[in-house]
């Protein structure tokens, strides 16, 4: 299993800036450290100051040549997501790497601030909102990428397109999550057709099965679920966990070390792994997008 100080390893990204959602713990925060050793100026986002403050100190202490720093984000809440990145243009002249790691797991059936239901709202909407608003600097910065964390749990569920905040059809925490995995994949394709062009390629991620706070709403049934789940599709189970420094691995290596040839694609394990159909279909990916932009009441061109 390659680990991030591997794929780092000779990298220097030493006048990079480089922005992580969700940097206050697991695979986010294992991120953030490694392009801080590379030499990467890295902005985490945190959902409260003493996260946020926390964290960078313990960045700090881990990488003391590393520079750190945190903003608040509420992804749950547009008004928080767009109040984010007036903050970041504000502090930032830069962005060369935008890696949309923050997300939610199999929680109960609720809305976001918005009135999105929870998954689709958190993982999709709220890093459709802040990659669209940061497009701008991403492309005066190219050539630039952006990661999206995804995950083989986009194999749940395709998009709801009749109902995607759960208003008709009864609720199913692993298919909403399925969903906003799907989501996220075709969300990358669409960033790739549209400004791949522009120097900008986005890839989408599955980092592996890791043991982070990701899973806190986890029942014990959830996992005989899913492993029963995982037996039907590959036959063999679930894979073994892996630790943060292996789930992160694939992340720092689409933001650094990925061809721009595969811009647009679904990685694992460092490299293009098949997706479902569904997740990579270009007129889905369109369709997604447009349906987004009215989700959110706002043009992201």
């Amino acid at each position: 299993m390659t680990t991030t100080t591997e794929v780092l390893d000779g990298v220097d990204l030493g006048g990079k800036t480089i922005l992580v959602t969700g940097g206050t713990t697991g695979i986010g925060r294992e991120t953030a450290r490694a392009m801080g050793v590379a030499g990467a100026s890295v902005v985490i986002t945190a959902r409260s100051d003493d996260k946020g403050t926390a964290t960078v100190a313990g960045l700090r202490e881990a990488v003391p040549s590393g520079e750190f720093s945190y903003l608040v984000l509420e992804l749950g809440s547009l008004q928080s997501v767009r109040s984010f990145t007036e903050r970041f243009l504000a502090a930032h002249g830069r962005l060369d790497v935008l890696i949309a790691n923050a997300g939610i797991m199999a929680v109960p059936f609720g809305h976001t601030e918005d009135g999105f239901e929870l998954h689709f709202g958190t993982n999709h909407l709220g890093h459709f909102v802040l990659v669209g608003r940061l497009m701008p600097l991403l492309i005066a910065s190219a050539p630039a990428r952006v990661v999206v964390l995804s995950s083989a749990g986009h194999r749940m569920s395709d998009v709801g397109w009749d109902d995607p905040n759960y208003e008709r059809r009864e609720y199913s925490k692993m298919e909403a999550y399925g969903q906003s995995k799907t989501a996220n994949i075709l969300h990358a394709v669409e960033l790739e057709r549209r400004h791949g062009s522009q120097g900008v390629h986005a890839y989408s991620v599955h980092p592996g099965l890791v043991a982070t706070e990701l899973g806190r709403h986890f029942t014990p049934e959830d996992y005989a679920a899913l492993r029963a789940r995982a037996r039907a599709v590959s036959g063999s189970g679930l894979p073994p966990p892996v630790g943060v420094d292996v789930g992160a691995a694939t992340s720092v290596w689409a933001a650094t070390v990925a061809a721009d040839a595969d811009g647009g694609a679904y990685l694992a394990e460092c490299a293009v792994a098949p997706a479902e159909p569904y997740a990579i279909d270009p007129d889905a990916a369109r369709r997604l997008w447009t349906l987004s932009e009215d989700l959110v009441g706002e043009e992201l061109a």
